[in-house]
């Protein structure tokens, strides 16, 4: 999809107006980020994470994914833990970023994974 397409699947799609403003450019601006606190320590809880993990399932539903958000994936996928535990159901067809953790997580994160038998 080009970006006018992405930016109309996520306003028809109900999702907030600033991904919507934002697009694509949006989209992997803030995967990256979350990326890049998965590689320095993730620091927040599990909520969080959950939603860093809903962004990503929000990228493949508008058809954002290339080979910028390929490296991007890969980046993550090599920061991640306990690949066989579930955190999240995110998207359909059990897509990796939906099983394990960070390698870095913070203390708020691992807390929450306890208190949920997840770790």
């Amino acid at each position: 999809m080009n970006d006018a397409e992405i930016q109309s699947y996520l306003r028809d799609n109900g999702y907030p107006e600033h991904l919507a403003r934002d697009g694509r450019a949006g989209l992997v601006a803030r995967y990256r980020k979350f990326v890049e606190q998965v590689e320095h320590g993730y620091p927040l809880g599990l909520e969080d994470y959950r939603n860093d993990l809903d962004l990503r399932a929000i990228i493949a539903l508008a058809g954002a994914e290339d080979d910028e958000i390929r490296a991007l994936d890969q980046r993550f996928e090599t920061m991640l833990t306990a690949r066989t535990v579930r955190v999240w159901e995110s998207a359909a067809n059990d897509p990796f970023w939906d099983f394990g953790y960070p390698k870095l997580a913070g203390e708020d994160l691992k807390e929450d994974l306890r208190s949920e038998e997840l770790l």
